[in-house]
């Protein structure tokens, strides 16, 4: 049997079998109970055993060195007998180690001061300051909560004339949005993506501003990334999801108005000279690179552009309102093959007046339903036009001048701006119909 002294003087003595905690105190040491005989102890009213007072274990005497110096107290405990010898089932050998021993809990530790109030004070300056630079790191985030106060940006941004308009489009678009499966993502592996690939993406709003970022100024994945600090994997799928997402959505929303509403908001330059007009119609192009197969080069190349492109029929109520916009085509289509393609003679009604260029030859698509058509008369054979067509030719110019502004919105989605590569085919008719829907929420033209 060993002992060894643990914290706030303890000592402790352990054999190779057992562990006896110090019971006893004598003065400043702590000993084992056994080293004591029963007329040592005496027993309180509630039946608590008690030490007697002066008595002190046999198997401790003080030892001094040559000196005459007290060298300390020595225990004599390995050559007594074993503790714990009155009940022999036991057996507990002589032959022990130290085991040393600590408070498993301490609640407070008394012999440190507690801190000043000037030290508390600094304390909670320094937690302060740190929550004030987190929130000003968190406010300098690419995030769309860093431009909600101003509109201006908003619009440089996101194509919306304000945070308002922003959030009440995303709002509706919510409930849907937060169910919705993200691009290559099926209903079997919803279960099974990695925790930390949905963590990193940024949340369903910033997803919306990235998304909206990328269509308005036209800003590269690379680019977007460093942004949001994500991967340039989340930004292209992102951008897919919600290309597709809105596809899906705005093109469900009903945008051709009614006979009623038309007349209802006509402007009053309509009403003196073409009352009858529903819609203005007007063909665009995007340009995109040169294809490598000769079919597809021949399809895509108009003769009259000189370049590689893509056609899309587009059409604006008489108040300024965009009402149609077809898919993309190819650019060597004509304006007669897309406006009998793309499905606007359905929803033309009798009596109904169509206004468009000189070059939209056709009045043989529209005779069958009894819509007139409307456009700048022009000259045959060096025929001089009349006072009265060159003043109808003025006014069909003046009116229908705010088609070519829809379409100018349109293309003010950066986007467009650089040639599209040919990889872009598999989703650029999605991306050219979300960006004409969007500038509906800018509001009419006039």
């Amino acid at each position: 049997m060993s002992r060894s002294r643990g914290s706030f003087g303890q000592i402790i003595f352990a054999d190779q079998s057992r562990i006896y905690n110090t019971s006893t105190i004598v003065g400043r040491i702590r000993v084992c109970g056994d080293h004591f005989t029963k007329n040592c102890y005496t027993k309180t009213i509630l039946g608590i055993k008690k030490r007697k007072g002066g008595n002190v274990s046999s198997s401790f005497v003080r030892s001094t060195t040559k000196s005459g110096r007290r060298k300390g107290i020595r225990s004599s405990h390995a050559d007594a007998a074993p503790c714990g010898q009155d009940a022999p089932e036991k057996d507990v050998g002589c032959k022990s180690r130290i085991v040393e021993t600590s408070m498993p809990y301490a609640d407070h530790d008394y012999s440190q001061r507690p801190p000043s109030l000037e030290e508390q004070l600094q304390e909670a300056q320094k937690t302060i300051a740190c929550q004030e630079e987190l929130l000003k790191l968190r406010k300098n985030r690419f995030f769309l909560e860093r431009f909600q106060c101003d509109d201006r940006l908003i619009m440089f941004y996101t194509g919306f004339k304000d945070y308002i308009t922003l959030m009440a489009v995303f709002m509706a678009l919510q409930p849907t949005a937060e169910s919705m499966l993200g691009w290559g993502q099926s209903l079997a592996d919803q279960h099974i993506i990695r925790k930390g690939f949905e963590e990193q993406s940024p949340p369903l709003i910033d997803q919306f501003f990235l998304f909206l970022c990328h269509l308005r100024q036209g800003f590269l994945v690379q680019d977007l990334a460093t942004r949001f600090n994500v991967s340039q994997a989340t930004v292209s799928r992102i951008c897919i999801t919600w290309t597709n997402f809105l596809y899906c959505m705005l093109g469900s929303i009903l945008v051709w108005p009614s006979r009623e509403k038309v007349n209802e908001l006509l402007p009053l330059s309509f009403k003196n000279t073409f009352p009858r007009t529903r819609v203005i119609l007007d063909c665009t192009e995007l340009h995109v690179k040169r294809a490598t197969s000769k079919v597809l080069n021949s399809e895509t190349y108009p003769y009259y552009k000189g370049t590689i492109t893509f056609k899309s029929l587009v059409g604006i109520s008489p108040y300024g309102e965009l009402t149609f916009v077809s898919d993309l085509y190819m650019g060597s289509i004509s304006d007669k093959e897309i406006t009998q393609t793309s499905g606007i003679l359905s929803l033309l009604e009798e009596g109904d007046e169509v206004m468009a260029d000189k070059d939209f030859f056709i009045g043989d698509l529209l005779s069958p339903i009894n819509v007139r058509l409307v456009t700048p008369a022009f000259s045959k054979s060096n025929r001089k036009l009349t006072p009265e067509e060159k003043l109808q030719t003025q006014e069909i110019a003046r009116l229908r001048i705010h088609v070519e502004r829809a379409i100018r919105r349109i293309k003010e989605y950066h986007i467009f701006d650089r040639t599209l590569p040919m990889t872009t085919l598999g989703s650029i008719n999605q991306v050219w119909t979300v960006c004409a829907l969007l500038t509906t929420f800018q509001g009419p033209l006039f």
